[in-house]
């Protein structure tokens, strides 16, 4: 039985439907008394059905849908598994130090250590392009372009000759930026057409093996080139740990139609990524050419294909998505280092480990991975039916009176109005 509060205020009597002085207020429930419905404001409005627009959720209200799923991603499940990759190099590490301590001691650490940095400029480039949308296959041939033209003119110096081999590698990641970027193509195709002409040069290289001319050793610098590989991963993991700018570099990620262009700004973004993953490449080719110089080793012409698998298994074990945009802060870092021990155990152990076996099984426990950070990663359901916040329309709630019935779904007081307001058939009386 409806009542104008105003009027009990001022006189002290309550006037009920449809008597005289009663004033009629708008119902603003979903529905209200008409059993039609009010309109709502929709989820691109900004609104979460079921949830309010609370102050501390702006940042969900204001989201646009279009550039993805509407909320925070979940960073918890990459922590969570940075965990199990911390654990996991300390067995490594533990197992490789109790069979083979020398392995961890003088030269042949910081060997080890170097090795660990090539291996990550590799896995970095790798989650940079995953991470935009477009991956990058071109990153093996490319960095086993660099090691040949770095074993045949490192006479030249380490500067001119990495210089020149990065100018030649930012030059093919131009063409596949502008054939990925530019037709709105899967960057796998693009990279793969990039990669294909990479091997084209390298096959035109002397087939032997070919003794590194340079003089260049990089062993004494190990703990400033990993300390570089290092800071990079990390400085890029936390700044992609920020909502607003993860979601901007993975806007190239399709989230429709994957044959839609996705703006300027996926375009820009996508591009800087592939081309700085080859150069991140050519730049690894370069030290892990010199490093085989130091250690008086040949450098074979490879097609470089392995050194792509092992690159993006360890960026899909270090949590970011195959499918782009998410990613953690620590496990690019940490994957990395623990494939280098699982490398470097297996050549102590003198297992003759296939460098592709290896790759085929990073790439394999990768996308389990990836799996896992899609769907505990994504955002929370706005319409969770825990939530006890659950409304219709924001500033409005349904509470139940614990007898089925609740305020939103009680029917109006019939009209006209009867003598005897306390009836049996008074919308109050199944609560008595």
């Amino acid at each position: 039985m409806a009542y104008d509060n105003d009027a009990t205020e001022t006189t002290g009597q309550r006037r009920f439907r449809d008597e005289p002085g009663f004033r009629e207020e708008p119902d603003f429930r979903e529905g209200g008394s008409t059993g039609q419905h009010a309109a709502v404001p929709s989820r691109e409005a900004g609104f979460h059905r079921g949830r309010p627009a609370a102050g501390g959720n702006l940042d969900d209200v204001f989201d646009d849908p279009a550039h993805g799923a509407v909320g925070r991603d979940r960073l918890g499940v990459h922590f969570a598994w940075e965990g199990v990759l911390a654990l996991g190099i300390v067995t490594i590490g533990y197992l490789l130090f109790r069979g083979y301590e020398d392995r961890l001691h003088g030269t042949s650490f910081k060997e080890l250590l170097v090795f660990v940095s090539v291996l990550g400029m590799l896995a970095l480039g790798a989650s940079m392009t995953l991470r935009v949308g477009a991956v990058n296959l071109a990153l093996g041939p490319v960095a086993a372009g660099a090691a040949v033209f770095y074993a045949q003119h490192g006479n030249d110096g380490i500067v001119p000759t990495a210089g020149v081999a990065v100018a030649l590698a930012a030059a093919l990641g131009v063409a596949i930026a502008i054939l990925v970027v530019g037709f709105q193509v899967p960057g796998w195709a693009g990279s793969l057409a990039g990669a294909l002409l990479a091997v084209v040069w390298i096959q035109k290289q002397p087939t032997t093996a070919l003794t590194v001319a340079g003089e260049y050793n990089p062993v004494p610098h190990a703990y400033y080139l990993l300390g570089a590989f290092a800071a990079l991963s990390l400085v890029g993991g936390l700044l992609g740990a920020i909502r607003s700018i993860r979601r901007g570099i993975g806007r190239f990620r399709p989230v429709g139609d994957p044959a839609e262009r996705r703006g300027a700004l996926a375009a820009t973004i996508a591009a800087l990524g592939i081309v700085g993953s080859t150069v991140l490449a050519a730049i690894a080719g370069v030290l892990l050419a010199a490093l085989y110089g130091a250690q008086q080793q040949v450098v074979l012409p490879t097609l470089g294909f392995e050194l792509t698998g092992l690159a993006v298994g360890a960026a899909l074990i270090g949590g970011v998505s195959a499918y782009g945009r998410r990613g953690g802060v620590f496990g690019t870092v940490l994957a990395t280092i623990l494939l280098g021990l699982v490398m470097w155990y297996s050549i102590a152990a003198d297992w003759k480990m296939s460098q592709f076996a290896l790759a085929a099984g990073a790439l394999a426990v990768g996308l389990v991975v990836t799996r896992l950070v899609e769907t505990f990663g994504r955002p929370l359901p706005a319409d969770d039916p825990d939530d006890w916040s659950d409304v219709g329309v924001p500033g409005t709630a349904s509470w139940s009176t614990g007898s089925g019935d609740t305020w939103a779904n009680l029917p109006a007081q019939p009209a006209p109005p009867r003598t005897d307001q306390w009836g049996d058939d008074d919308r109050w009386s199944s609560l008595r």
